[in-house]
């Protein structure tokens, strides 16, 4: 039986372990904050202090850490990946950080005999604990093939999606994609119901105009529900990432920018501290006027709060 290992087990991370343990395989887990692991480790998990003795005694390691530096700390840092001297060295990360830092550090790890596969997902924590996550993967098709069986104990649907770090890129388009979408239903909904039109017209509206579709549906059941989950938002990060990119390459992303300063007005307020739909809510009060909005009240999640929930979702939840 294969031996996984799981570095970073927040909110995420937590749950996709436990359902790779679920699926049979043993478990290997580390995280900076060991509370974070002991769930896992009375369900079975066995812990390891640092990345290094991680993949010493797995088969493949699974990682999904907050930042670009905890990434690069764990590949290449002090007992980090490429400091170990045996495991089978297969890595697949999950974390939300751009497709050249992936690139970089497969440089890196290469020559000592590493084999890296990256990931994204989408889906928030209620699907990464019921196993539906949607699963992106890039990198040696041979390789993607040798761990679907992994894979495929956290997701609902896992993808191939070509070279390595292209999964990286699908996680920053969904970002650019769900952010977009998020603002424009709440400038609609802002525009007609200052119009005078009720919340009951609006939802025939939208569930008999041909833009329906299920994503719209979701947003604007949270939307009307004036009930928004407490997270850590990442929606600024992962969006920033695009446009990093298309400055580079010379993209114009005008809504992608727009939609980015919308999210970031949110986070210099304090107030995005709710899923995705309840930023673009908080966001639009600030510049429609409060007075226009119904009260709201934060629905806390079931297990770690959202300072616990570190891991990167947020982006991904349409």
């Amino acid at each position: 039986m294969t031996t996984v290992g799981f570095i970073g087990t927040g909110g995420m991370g937590s749950r996709m372990a436990g359902n790779v343990m679920k699926a049979g395989f043993d478990l290997v887990v580390n995280d900076l904050r060991r509370e974070t692991t002991s769930p896992l480790e009375e369900a079975g998990a066995v812990y390891k202090a640092t990345a290094r003795e991680v993949a010493e005694s797995t088969d493949v390691v699974l990682s999904m850490l907050p930042t670009g530096p905890s990434v690069v700390e764990v590949a290449t840092g002090t007992d980090g990946l490429v400091e170990a001297t045996g495991g089978g060295r297969i890595w697949i990360d999950f974390s939300s950080i751009d497709k050249q830092s992936v690139l970089d550090i497969n440089d890196q790890l290469t020559p000592r005999g590493w084999q890296l596969l990256d990931a994204s997902v989408n889906g928030v924590e209620e699907e990464a604990a019921a196993g539906t996550l949607r699963t992106w993967g890039s990198g040696s098709r041979k390789l993607f093939d040798s761990q679907l069986d992994v894979l495929e104990a956290m997701s609902s649907s896992v993808i191939y999606m070509g070279d390595l770090g292209n999964a990286k890129l699908v996680k920053t388009a969904n970002a650019m994609l769900s952010g977009i979408m998020q603002m424009s239903m709440m400038e609609v909904y802002t525009w007609v119901m200052a119009a005078g039109m009720s919340e009951d017209d609006f939802e025939a509206f939208i569930r008999s105009s041909r833009n329906f579709s299920p994503a719209l549906e979701r947003v604007m059941k949270i939307m009307l529900s004036h009930e928004f989950k407490l997270r850590t938002s990442w929606m600024a990060k992962d969006i920033g990432f695009g446009l990093d990119v298309a400055r580079e390459m010379q993209i114009p992303v005008p809504f992608s920018a727009l939609t980015h300063e919308m999210f970031t007005i949110a986070q210099a307020n304090g107030v995005d501290h709710y899923e995705a739909t309840g930023v673009a809510w908080e966001a639009f009060s600030l510049i429609a006027g409060k007075d226009r909005f119904p009260p709201t009240r934060g629905v806390p999640l079931a297990g770690p709060t959202p300072e616990a929930t570190d891991d990167g979702a947020d982006a991904a939840e349409d």
